[in-house]
């Protein structure tokens, strides 16, 4: 059955993408067109794109990986010259079947996957497979869906238990255990600003945790407060640069490693020792395996500068 111009839109990006797959331009473990890209090559809306991703998904072709994407999956079961049939949509079963548990469930891995700008009530149903107005039964929209996403992957948090008795030990085991959280959804620091806190059940407990550990050092409520917030904020801003750099590779199509690697030549036109005498001499002395950023490295290091310097000013 050929695929001809009557075919819905998301078929024939789908049936693009397997003839990449059978020809051997998309191999296994290799990652697929994001949302975003897909979008703009065929020039429909995000959620026809994430359709496309979802009946591909549905059939095995291809699977998603949290903070890589959409990939080739391992064992493709694509078949030459297959017709492309729509994933099962019968409204009245699939309308039983869904609750806002499946909704938020399905949001938090197309987030994982694309990124929460690539996130709408749409792009969910097509995910899910359902009518575009189905999550509105169980999500009020999408500012009420990032709240509930927020919610679901703060109950993840793996704090110790019981806490640690030293106040330092247990914030740094606190900032820990939420920059994994982050780590494993990059899309939660783009979840909203820290001057306007999602009021959901799971983050506040994970603040409530974090005060019992500045309790008794005589700080006032407010300075408590601050110390609360400064933590978080300290995740939050390194964890933005997970997602960016997510987005990055995405657009570019160039893991970190390569694009540094076509940036040597312009680097080594502009950072000379008369221009940046510090920085060329530095960058010398660092020999020919050059600096590794590091966002690990770089959070480890911060946050024990942010514990001491906290220290110095307790009571």
């Amino acid at each position: 059955m050929l695929v001809t111009e009557i075919t819905p839109p998301y078929l024939r990006i789908a049936a693009e993408i397997r003839r990449r797959i059978e020809d051997g331009e998309l191999a296994p473990g290799e990652r697929v067109p994001s949302t975003r890209r897909l979008a703009a090559e065929w020039n429909v809306a995000l959620a026809t794109a994430t359709k496309a991703l979802t009946a591909l998904r549905q059939e095995g072709t291809v699977t998603a990986r949290p903070r890589v994407g959409t990939v080739v999956a391992e064992r493709s079961r694509v078949r030459r010259q297959a017709a492309p049939t729509p994933p099962r949509r019968a409204e009245g079963e699939m309308g039983r079947e869904l609750s806002r548990e499946r909704v938020v469930r399905a949001a938090v891995a197309l987030a994982d996957a694309e990124g929460l700008g690539a996130l709408s009530m749409r792009a969910v149903a097509a995910r899910l497979g359902t009518a575009a107005m189905s999550p509105y039964r169980h999500v009020e929209g999408k500012d009420h869906l990032v709240r509930l996403m927020t919610d679901a992957v703060y109950g993840e948090l793996e704090l110790p238990r019981p806490a640690p008795e030293f106040w330092r030990d247990r914030l740094e085991a606190g900032a820990r255990a939420l920059w994994e959280l982050h780590r494993a959804h990059p899309w939660l620091a783009h979840a909203g600003p820290i001057n306007r806190p999602l009021m959901a059940p799971n983050v506040l407990a994970y603040s409530d945790w974090i005060l019992g550990a500045l309790e008794g050092l005589g700080l006032p409520p407010s300075r408590m407060f601050d110390v609360n917030v400064l933590l978080y904020g300290y995740v939050q801003g390194l964890a933005v640069h997970l997602e960016r750099e997510a987005h990055a590779e995405a657009a570019s199509g160039m893991t970190e490693d390569e694009w540094l690697a076509g940036q040597e030549r312009e680097m080594a036109g502009l950072v000379t020792p008369d221009a940046y005498p510090s920085y060329s001499r530095w960058l010398a002395s660092l020999g020919e395996e050059g600096y590794d950023l590091s966002l690990d490295t770089l959070f480890t290091t911060g946050l024990s500068a942010l514990l001491t310097g906290l220290a110095s000013t307790l009571p």
